[in-house]
């Protein structure tokens, strides 16, 4: 192995943890580009399609050759291989933010490809103030804290446990010294 293998960042963890804070870190510090993933729901103010998402139309949706897809809260989200390589044609590195579902799925798919970051923090009251600052509506946050895939992703499945590196996200500072050694651990030559 002398080559640098290409790598996927999986970011993963409950609603709240700061998935996409970790990803757009790792984005402006670092330059991993995001693999872009594909959702049929509908944008969010200030988000942009092929920078936030790709959003899709069912139809359109369908055309593309997933990883792994999951349809949440009535809308289908799912990253694809000609999404993966778009991100890699940027960048040996890139990042994906997946639910512990599709972390799964690219340990499987992926195997040594895929570094599985997994995002906690210690109090779930931090969870429910980030998903009201961020602007959801207290009935989809009710409903994403009552739904099963929220308390699926609280816990790190026992599928992951071997291979993920988990990092509790209370402090910011920690965090971000956290994520200095594995990119700095992940972009070193291989022997």
């Amino acid at each position: 192995m002398g080559e640098n293998m290409k790598h996927v960042i999986v970011i993963t963890g409950a609603t709240g943890t700061g998935k996409t804070t970790v990803s757009t870190y790792l984005k402006t510090k670092y330059q991993i580009p995001r693999i872009i993933t594909h959702t049929t729901r509908p944008m969010r103010p200030g988000e942009k399609d092929g920078v936030d998402y790709y959003f899709e139309s069912d139809a359109s949706f369908s055309k593309n050759h997933y990883l792994e897809s999951v349809t949440y809260a009535g809308y289908q989200y799912g990253s694809s291989y000609e999404g993966l390589e778009r991100a890699f044609e940027k960048s040996d590195l890139v990042s994906i933010v997946l639910d512990t579902k599709g972390a799964e799925t690219y340990v499987h798919e992926l195997k040594q490809q895929a570094f599985i970051l997994f995002l906690t923090v210690g109090k779930s009251v931090i969870l429910h103030e980030r998903l009201r600052d961020r602007g959801d509506q207290l009935e989809m946050i009710q409903s994403r804290i009552k739904s099963k895939e929220y308390s699926r992703d609280l816990t790190l499945p026992a599928t992951l446990k071997q291979v993920a590196t988990v990092i509790q996200n209370d402090d910011w500072n920690q965090t971000q010294d956290k994520l200095t050694a594995i990119v700095t651990g992940l972009q070193a030559p291989s022997l």
